[in-house]
């Protein structure tokens, strides 16, 4: 019976350290200091869609992005140079 009581101690000292602790790395908007727009989440669902369907490649990216509604800033098609420079600055 000990062994019980020691289990369940134990495992509810885990419980509530699990339950208290947080997680900074799991953040998906640690890199920004503002909330993101409605723009900024459609992007961020497309990037995942793409990837969700095996894309693994800068173009397979690019190309899957230009596949989605969502465009651009400037508008237009989506390119290797335009996507990296807009990612680049949505993480400084």
């Amino acid at each position: 019976m000990r062994e019980a009581e020691d289990w369940a101690t134990t495992t509810n000292v885990e419980t509530i350290a699990m339950s208290q602790y947080e997680f900074p790395y799991l953040d998906p908007h640690q890199s920004i200091s503002h909330s993101p727009t409605a723009w900024h989440m459609e992007l961020a669902g497309a990037i995942e869609s793409v990837f969700s369907k095996g894309a693994h490649q800068l173009d397979e990216l690019v190309a899957g992005l230009n596949g989605s509604r969502v465009r651009p800033p400037s508008g237009g098609e989506w390119t290797a140079e335009n996507l990296t420079t807009l990612l680049r600055e949505l993480g400084d």
